[in-house]
């Protein structure tokens, strides 16, 4: 066992492993930043709801289905320019952030939605 493991490199793997947390936990906070408004967003725009706009929620709801049917490996190479633009660079750490909060905060978006659509109307209105 001790042969099989001798040639890792346990302090790449511990900065490895910091930068993989430091990614989920950064895309995390943004797509919840993002994927909570645009849920509630969704949710008040709705059909029978406060703010009814139902032009508003198909746009809204069109990104987000177009968001989240796109396979991430494409999301990726799509948004290299954008992230380029927005970071500085589309590699490491810093450039992986925008695509996953661009994947992650349409899922957000929809399960708030959802979730929102689960509450007694009536416990709303209180």
């Amino acid at each position: 066992m001790d042969a099989f493991l001798s040639n890792v490199d346990w302090p790449e793997i511990g900065i490895a492993s910091w930068d993989t947390l430091v990614m989920v936990g950064l895309s995390l906070l943004f797509s919840v930043l993002a994927g909570l408004p645009i849920g509630v967003l969704l949710f008040l725009t709705g059909k029978r709801q406060l703010l009814e706009q139902p032009v508003a929620y198909a746009v809204l709801s069109f990104v987000v289905n177009v968001l989240r049917s796109v396979p991430f490996i494409i999301l990726l190479i799509v948004m290299i320019p954008f992230t380029v633009m927005l970071i500085g660079t589309s590699l490491g750490v810093a450039g992986a952030i925008p695509p996953l909060v661009a994947g992650g905060a349409p899922f957000l978006a929809r399960l708030v939605e959802t979730s929102l659509r689960e509450v007694d109307r009536g416990i709303i209105e209180a």
